[in-house]
């Protein structure tokens, strides 16, 4: 167990459909991207906070539809009208706020995509009049799109999400860990995110396996 300790495994995020835990927090999301190709205007907005399972049904959408995944921050670099000849999902939208020639390619790939009878997938954290976009144009476009909201987690799905993002790290807690942490921890999908990384760090340093007792410094020292 020591040596397997000492060893930087790559993290191996799981974002197939059968890795997509459905609850209350996430269920309008996930039927709405269900129902592609029959989206209104052909156009579909995935709204969250932070590691709420945007990226994963995203990719779920990807596998279904053979669709191209783009930062939205990498738009001035791509090629739009190629881009533009099937469907296309655009990640993190909120973050070419003030970025001029990103919000041009946007507005262009919208219409191009849709102009080609495509499906355009856009995600961002909250609804799009939030995103801080400043091309007129393109916030009519972004707030004229089906907005499917992805809620913080209730018990089950943070723990569900916890237990999962341990498994894409090759870690498997002993079974006090998740309630403990469950309960002592601020109730984000971010939040959960920080302790995982954090707890696998500590018992990397340390050359320890992950335990309630690690946990409790961890939650201590945040």
């Amino acid at each position: 167990m020591a040596e397997q300790l000492n060893l930087t495994l790559p993290v191996r995020t799981a974002l197939g459909r059968d890795d997509f835990f459905v609850s209350p927090a996430n269920a309008m999301a996930l039927g709405l991207v269900d129902m592609w190709p029959d989206w209104p205007g052909g156009k579909l907005v995935l709204s969250g906070p932070a590691g709420s399972g945007k990226t994963h049904l995203t990719h779920v959408w990807a596998g279904i539809s053979h669709a191209r995944i783009v930062p939205a921050t990498s738009l001035p670099d791509q090629d739009i009208p190629a881009l533009a000849t099937g469907p296309v999902a655009v990640e993190d939208v909120h973050l070419i706020a003030g970025n001029k020639a990103a919000q041009d390619a946007l507005f262009h790939l919208h219409n191009l995509v849709l102009a080609e009878r495509h499906t355009l997938l856009l995600t961002g954290a909250g609804e799009p009049k939030h995103w801080g976009l400043t091309l007129p144009d393109l916030m009519s476009r972004m707030q004229g799109t089906t907005v499917a909201a992805l809620e913080q987690p209730d018990d089950t799905l943070l723990t569900v999400v916890m237990a999962k993002m341990f498994n894409d790290r090759q870690l498997t807690p002993p079974p006090d860990t998740l309630p403990f942490l469950i309960k002592n921890m601020d109730r984000s999908f971010e939040a959960a995110r920080d302790l995982v990384e954090r707890l696998d760090t500590l018992s990397l340093s340390e050359k320890r396996p992950i335990t309630r007792a690690l946990a409790r410094r961890v939650l201590e020292e945040r």
